[in-house]
């Protein structure tokens, strides 16, 4: 039971003061000194002891609550949050206030749609040996010239706008770079490059030298799975596979989640990586992305590994990681 934090009593001292006045005959006065509680409060116990009452602490909940929102009501808010409907589509079907519906959602756990049960089961799997698959994907970066508001929430701060677009409007000088992945699905041994362009080229590029990276760590690949963007689907790309002898996989188009090794890694690759400290322009990012690599790969424990480092997993390919 949860005591209210100013409580003089509890259970054991209220049937003690019950059991004084009742049966050994002390007075009321007598027994609330000894208890240190007021007469009326002795008294209380008293009386629910002689009615045989529990002398625990009742709940300030009202017995009836006229205005409160129906049974069947509630019931519909969750079938239809069920289906996948927003508070606000629900609100409208019902003709209930959103700031009602927001309530209830929140008090039967479906606050947020993604403690809803997922549209399909996850598929999850791992190939048995390394290099056997590797997963590649690309992450766009903005890049830095000055502090973004994702590290010092001032939005106002912005560079020097000086390009000049076709309706004569100041533009920024920014643009974006883009971080190719590359990791093993059964090690999740991870390589990535900052690389200026998404196109085939690129891509073809970043391919013969992240190959070459795996094998000398002793990882020879035998596929890659990518998604189907347009530097994947390109001609070229297709020839630098055959040449370099490694099978094509490609997902399903609008399921990211089957490329989810590569999905994953690059969330970490934002978290620990691009957005973990301030940085002063995209040439000192970029020059952080080694010492990030090093310490995903061989030191920082993965919760898929049994909290061990990638590389723990190439024991038998490689005798010195670094």
């Amino acid at each position: 039971m949860k005591l209210h934090r100013n409580a003089r009593t509890c259970p054991k001292s209220r049937e003690l003061i019950a059991r004084r006045v009742l049966e050994q005959g002390w007075s009321l006065r007598s027994a609330a000194e000894a208890a240190g509680v007021s007469e009326p409060t002795a008294r209380k116990w008293v009386r629910r002891q002689a009615a045989g009452e529990h002398l625990q602490d009742r709940s300030s909940r009202p017995h009836r609550t006229p205005k409160r929102l129906p049974k069947p009501l509630v019931e519909a808010i969750e079938a239809l949050r069920r289906v996948r409907m927003t508070a606000a589509e629900i609100a409208e079907i019902l003709g209930i206030a959103l700031s009602t519906v927001s309530l209830w959602l929140k008090r039967i756990g479906l606050g947020k749609r993604s403690r809803l049960e997922p549209l399909e089961p996850p598929n999850r799997y791992e190939r048995r040996h390394p290099g056997e698959l590797v997963h590649v994907d690309i992450k766009q970066l903005g890049r830095i010239q000055v502090p973004g508001h994702r590290v010092t929430g001032n939005r106002r701060q912005r560079a020097r706008r000086t390009r000049v677009g076709n309706e004569g409007r100041c533009l920024g000088t920014a643009g974006y770079e883009y971080v190719h992945v590359m990791v093993d699905d059964h090690s999740r041994l991870a390589y990535a490059e900052v690389l200026d362009g998404l196109t085939a080229r690129c891509a073809i590029a970043f391919l013969g030298r992240a190959v070459a990276w795996f094998a000398e760590r002793g990882v020879k690949i035998r596929a890659v799975m990518t998604d189907n963007g347009s530097c994947y689907v390109a001609h070229a790309h297709r020839a630098a596979l055959r040449e370099l002898g490694l099978r094509h996989l490609r997902i399903r188009p609008y399921r990211p989640r089957t490329n989810g090794k590569a999905e994953r890694f690059i969330q970490t690759l934002l978290n620990e990586w691009a957005f973990v400290r301030l940085y002063g322009s995209s040439a000192e990012r970029t020059a952080a992305l080694p010492l990030f690599l090093e310490r995903y790969n061989f030191r920082r424990p993965h919760g898929s590994l049994g909290k061990k480092a990638p590389a723990t997993r190439l024991n038998n390919l490689v005798g010195n990681y670094n």
